[in-house]
């Protein structure tokens, strides 16, 4: 028995949106840099955009694998994304500056490799699959990147690791004040996760549209870094850390109330029991 499957086609075309994902993300993540520059905190607020923009590029990727009718899997994508994708964050912490370029390559050679296997030796032999994973590998380690500069102003190893303690005025070392020591790592992966796989799911169905998906991407991604935002008053100063909660307010209440009104426009303009139309965005 064969399935016949098609891809929607349409929109936005998603190579461009990949592209501007990479692009923003990666200028975004040195950006970051000038706290190092600086020698201060004040610009830790770049991570949250990096993360804001690899959830927008990673919400399409999502869609574009699930048309090919593996809906169920939107989940397991997400959690594929940030499984594989941590690996290479990781790892590239190690090379310094050069971290987001490495964290690019490493985690694209992992998503490979994972759509590889889920191809040819789990036999899935879904057309998107390689692409697909390979892309979402990216996009899990960049956004998780995002946040632990977001949480720590810093991209290196040494800046997810180190923290300190004040005792009797005195500044003491204490890794379990740190991005991974104090396990923020672990809901860094959770809030990119259930963001990345949410605008779809929540998108998906009669009426569906590209645009309103994007702006649910953006609002839950400007959601995440709100959360982020609250959680690094432990790690930075305190101005730093009220820079990018203000930065997340404005950045979700705008993409918050543009989704709402998305929303009505499909609400209204929806004549079919269509389950995707043929057409993305507008």
């Amino acid at each position: 028995m064969t399935v016949k499957i098609e891809v929607i086609a349409g929109g936005i075309p998603h190579t461009k949106i990949m592209v501007g994902g990479i692009i923003a993300s990666l200028v975004c993540l040195y950006l970051s840099y000038l706290n190092v520059v600086t020698g201060t905190e004040m610009f830790s607020f770049f991570g949250g955009l990096a993360v804001v923009a690899a959830l927008i590029w990673g919400s399409n990727t999502i869609k574009v694998l699930c048309s090919y009718g593996i809906g169920t899997g939107v989940p397991s994508a997400g959690m594929i994304a940030f499984g594989s994708g941590v690996i290479a964050m990781l790892l590239a912490t190690k090379f310094g500056i050069a971290a987001p370029i490495v964290t690019l390559v490493l985690a694209a050679v992992v998503g490979l490799i994972l759509g590889y296997l889920s191809n040819e030796v789990l036999n899935m032999k879904i057309p998107a699959m390689v692409q697909s994973l390979t892309e979402l590998a990216v996009v899990g380690a960049f956004t998780l990147m995002g946040f632990a500069v977001l949480m720590t102003g810093g991209f290196t190893f040494a800046a997810l690791t180190a923290g300190s303690v004040t005792i009797m005025g005195l500044s003491l070392p204490s890794y379990q004040v740190s991005f991974i020591g104090g396990s923020l790592i672990a809901t860094a992966f959770m809030l990119g996760a259930l963001a990345v796989q949410h605008p779809f799911n929540a998108c998906l169905g009669p009426g569906w549209t590209q645009d309103r998906m994007l702006m649910l991407a953006a609002e839950c991604g400007f959601l995440s870094m709100f959360v982020a935002a609250i959680m690094s008053f432990a790690l930075i100063t305190t101005g730093s850390a009220l820079i990018s909660l203000v930065v997340a307010l404005v950045g979700w209440g705008y993409t918050y109330m543009q989704y709402i009104g998305l929303s009505k426009r499909d609400a209204a303009s929806w004549l079919d029991a269509k389950p995707i139309p043929d057409v993305e965005g507008h």
